[in-house]
């Protein structure tokens, strides 16, 4: 087979690069290792920046979204027994997020690309990238049990962190920096109305938990634990119970309990490659980097770096200038960088670290009494938290 631009990973990131490239007509083919189904039941992030929400509007995604999505003006922080208020529109002059799982994102740009004819292999095994510091990449599979060579110019690698995109690249030719956080989320997803009609960020004594929501009858519900935590442990009951203890008392009362449908344990890391480019090779979306869900960036920082691939890509072709390719490594990394600061804050503000000291644990004191005291403090965590410009 040849096409232009082989996308690795039908994610968010390569069905919304892919999305973006066949709008400017350029030839894109997407490769998924899993099947369709398979990445539908993956349960990920459900806030979208309103920089994500404009991409998928261009894209003419958004039927769902404006049906079925929940726009929020704000969300409140608890800390120590205080509650404050984050007003996001008050404080970016009107911006807001939207509450739409990533699930739901991935349905609508699945739908939209079968309704388009365009081409995605599922299933395809033993995925290889070839000759990617050369003009002549191509890729080798298995799919439907036939070996498969697929010639093209540019390979998007939008396969996330353990994908093989990143792993294909020579570690002498990739600078990596992590930091792994010594807990986890356990996350249950049930079919019960939220607590609060925005969410709460819980920093509690006994750990941190959040109250999200999918929907007004289907709710998200988080709280810190152990990074090794054994999951069989874990009744309904017991997390419920705990969840409830992490509350100001007036939200742990409105906490509707019900059967969980999903339940999970995910490690938080920060983590970002650099740099994201090698020769006809990109990197984007989880295989790039990873953000504690604290900020609610993972899911947005994908979208953003298929937006900036897709206008590098798009000048390629269009206007015959590499400016746009050669520069996409420093423009994406630029924002990433920001949000892994932002999330990085989020996540040390309102976590408990057993190895903080006395010392520590009053600089997080410090700094949510800022919050409360400071304007121009929240301004700057509501500008981030509504997302930075693409």
């Amino acid at each position: 087979m040849r096409t232009q631009v082989a996308i690795i990973g039908a994610g968010p990131c390569g069905l919304v690069l892919g999305a973006m490239l066949a709008k400017a007509g350029i030839d894109a083919l997407v490769i998924e290792r899993k099947s369709a189904a398979y990445v539908l039941g993956r349960i990920r992030a459900g806030v979208l920046e309103q920089g994500s929400v404009s991409i998928l509007e261009q894209l003419g995604v958004q039927a769902r979204l404006n049906a079925e999505g929940l726009p929020h003006g704000g969300f409140a922080i608890n800390f120590a027994h205080r509650s404050l208020r984050i007003d996001l529109e008050s404080l970016t002059d009107g911006k807001k997020v939207t509450v739409y799982g990533q699930t739901e994102v991935t349905h609508d740009l699945m739908d939209a690309r079968a309704a388009a004819g365009l081409s995605t292999l599922y299933e395809a095994e033993d995925v290889a990238l070839h000759d990617f510091a050369t003009a002549t990449p191509s890729i080798t599979c298995t799919h439907n049990g036939q070996p498969l060579r697929i010639d093209c110019d540019f390979i998007a690698g939008c396969d996330g962190f353990h994908g093989i995109s990143r792993a294909s690249v020579p570690k002498t030719a990739l600078q990596e920096f992590e930091r792994v956080y010594p807990f986890g989320w356990l996350g249950v997803l049930a079919d019960v109305p939220p607590c609060d009609p925005e969410l709460i960020y819980a920093s509690h004594e006994r750990g941190f938990a959040l109250c999200s929501m999918r929907s007004m009858t289907r709710s998200r519900y988080y709280i810190q634990c152990a990074i090794d935590e054994d999951l069989s442990s874990w009744s309904d009951t017991r997390f419920f119970d705990e969840l409830r203890r992490r509350l100001d008392p007036e939200a742990a009362a409105r906490v509707v309990t019900g059967p969980a449908i999903e339940k999970s344990v995910a490690p938080l890391r920060s983590y970002v490659a650099e740099p994201l480019r090698f020769g006809s090779l990109f990197l984007a979306g989880d295989a790039a980097h990873i953000v504690p869900p604290t900020g609610a960036k993972g899911l947005n920082l994908a979208m953003g770096d298929a937006f900036y691939l897709a206008e590098a890509l798009r000048e390629h072709y269009g206007e015959r200038s590499s400016a746009g390719i050669d520069h996409y490594s420093a423009r994406a990394l630029e924002r990433i960088w920001k949000a892994e600061r932002f999330s990085w804050w989020m996540t040390s503000l309102l976590h408990k670290f057993d190895q903080h000291t006395a010392f520590e644990t009053r600089m997080q004191a410090a700094e949510f009494s800022f919050l409360e005291q400071s304007r121009a403090a929240r301004m700057a965590l509501a500008e981030n938290y509504v997302g930075l410009p693409l």
